[in-house]
């Protein structure tokens, strides 16, 4: 079909509509004698006079009448396509938007999220699932409308937006035997740890910080959620380094002690990530801010320089690293 093909099916909708060649052309915006040469053009595509004389007036042939309401439903499907979407009404929005996301995500961004999406939009049903090696590819082939983490990096056409900034802290039980304050890096290194591992992979930002200078520690358990290992911490004398907001929500209801981690830690930013695609849609971009204005109501203080990205080369080890092709864990 050639674009001459769409305007040809409008004049065509308009004169089964009308009956007439005059008031099809006004209908449609046309001279009478333009409609006239555009009836013809139908003839001649068609193989059928479309419209007959019948006294003094005209009338639809057979062929036209069967064509009737079949062309008037492309035409309007055709035109609705074309036209600029109404007003977004949040209130009105009957959508599932597909979120990859921690368990840390859900716990500090999740009920202020759910309270305001609650309110504004009731009808809007969220689906978190759990972040993968692979998020930036759920996104771009979209399977996934966002996604909540700390990325390294990410293809060059995805969207991005820091919610929050937070910083790493080292986490053990009240009375803990060995650790009552901030230990030596060698004493750090040497205790048992427990290591917050989302998607899975072994390593990560603290493991290259003790590689860089010459220690290594045990990882004990790794497990994929913030609050599995916050509770098994409370309750052993493993120790976790985890993110301080995270872990002071949940001190006193745990009998956590949180101290000082003998490493020059940078900050880390938890950045909501999209695809282009959603740059224009309008739900989308009310779900986007809903998620900002969460964290804007959770932690609206900012740490300094932290960490969008895991760098190839870290400021406080001045070493080179590979440049990491996927998200990791800390």
């Amino acid at each position: 079909m050639e674009p001459s093909d769409l305007g040809m099916l409008a004049h065509l909708d308009a004169l089964l509509q009308e009956g007439s060649v005059t008031r099809a052309a006004k209908r449609v915006g046309l001279s009478t004698p333009a409609m006239s040469h555009s009836l013809a053009r139908i003839r001649e595509r068609l193989g059928d006079p479309i419209l007959v004389r019948a006294g003094r007036g005209m009338i639809l042939t057979p062929r036209a009448e069967s064509l009737r309401e079949r062309v008037h439903t492309l035409v309007e499907e055709a035109r609705q396509t074309l036209e600029a979407e109404g007003p977004f009404v949040a209130e009105e929005l009957e959508r599932t938007f597909v979120v990859h996301a921690t368990d840390y995500v859900l716990g500090m961004l999740g009920p202020s999220l759910d309270r305001r999406l609650a309110a504004e939009a009731p009808r809007a049903n969220l689906r978190f699932v759990p972040n993968t090696p692979d998020d930036a590819e759920a996104l771009r082939d979209g399977s996934s409308d966002l996604a909540v983490g700390i990325y390294g990096d990410l293809p060059q056409e995805m969207r991005s937006r820091v919610l929050l900034t937070d910083r790493f802290v080292l986490v053990c039980r009240e009375n803990h035997p060995v650790l009552k304050r901030r230990p030596s890096l060698e004493r750090y290194a040497a205790l048992d740890h427990v290591q917050v591992a989302p998607r899975g992979l072994p390593g990560g930002y603290i493991d290259d910080e003790l590689a860089a200078r010459g220690l290594s520690r045990r990882v004990a358990r790794a497990m994929p959620y913030f609050s599995s290992a916050l509770q098994l911490v409370a309750t052993t004398d493993y120790v976790l380094t985890v993110s301080e907001r995270y872990s002071r929500a949940h001190a006193r209801a745990l009998a956590l002690q949180i101290v000082e981690v003998p490493l020059e830690l940078r900050p880390y930013a938890l950045s909501l990530v999209w695809h282009p695609r959603f740059d224009g849609d309008a739900a989308h971009r009310f779900l986007r801010e809903r998620f900002v204005d969460a964290a804007a109501e959770i932690a609206a203080d900012k740490h300094a320089s932290p960490r969008t990205r895991l760098d190839p080369t870290d400021p406080t080890s001045g070493q080179r690293r590979k440049r990491p092709r996927r998200a990791r864990d800390t």
